[in-house]
């Protein structure tokens, strides 16, 4: 792959379903912050160049991380919605850089990511005009349900995918694609939406499903088995 790769983090959520005195990204797991186990398997990797992290402004928890001198890792000002964060690292991330790099969109409450998974994505997509994202074939059963929770229908699960991150698009087409939906007020929950929106078809890529995503208190726990099984290969 001959374009730089990039990372960009937003982290500048609250995490209210965590019900926690601190944002989920910031609970301890296994000895450290949720968010220094995912920067570790960022900066590690081999091919990422380096991390815009996008935190609120007057964040009191960034500055306990107390990362290492030497890690490439760059602060950006988070705003209300996890769009506007993104596009905020992004900007930040185009007075870095002379080329139009990849960049890894990931989630900092997502800890266990392989660099296995890093690799596929950067393998499948090294060629991709638009890019593409990380996700998980849907294999339980499929419910869509009413107001009420009563069940209306079960959702044929064929070609269904959990989106997972990290996102892999190239910066120009994702900062563009960003902006055309905050001008439109359209609000996404993901960077694929933003580049679906833009009209461009992102490739799915699978990846393993311990690539958990740390959104109620009982996911602490997984996560927490889950890196002790990946122990310190990165795998």
């Amino acid at each position: 792959m001959s374009k730089s790769v990039w990372a960009v983090v937003p982290a500048a959520g609250n995490g209210s379903r965590m019900r926690a005195d601190r944002p989920k990204q910031y609970l301890p797991l296994l000895g450290k912050p949720v968010i220094r186990h995912t920067l570790e398997r960022l900066i590690s990797h081999p091919k990422i160049q380096g991390v815009i992290v996008a935190v609120a402004e007057q964040d009191p928890f960034w500055s306990d991380l107390m990362l290492p001198d030497d890690w490439p890792v760059y602060l950006a000002t988070g705003g209300s919605q996890r769009s506007d964060s993104v596009f905020n690292a992004l900007f930040y991330l185009r007075q870095l850089t002379d080329d139009d790099p990849w960049v890894l969109v990931h989630d900092a409450a997502r800890p266990c990511l392989r660099h296995t998974d890093i690799d596929r994505m950067l393998t499948q997509l090294a060629e991709d005009p638009v890019g593409g994202i990380l996700g998980i074939p849907m294999t339980e059963t499929v419910k869509r349900v009413n107001d009420n929770h009563r069940i209306l229908e079960t959702v044929n699960r064929d070609n269904l995918w959990r989106a997972a991150t990290p996102q892999m698009f190239h910066l120009k087409h994702l900062l563009q694609a960003l902006q055309q939906t905050i001008d439109a007020q359209c609000q996404v929950t993901d960077e694929a939406s933003a580049m679906e929106y833009a009209g461009f078809q992102p490739k799915m890529v699978e990846g393993h499903a311990d690539n958990l995503k740390i959104t109620l208190p009982q996911d602490l726990e997984l996560a927490a088995l889950y890196l002790q099984r990946q122990g310190d290969q990165l795998a």
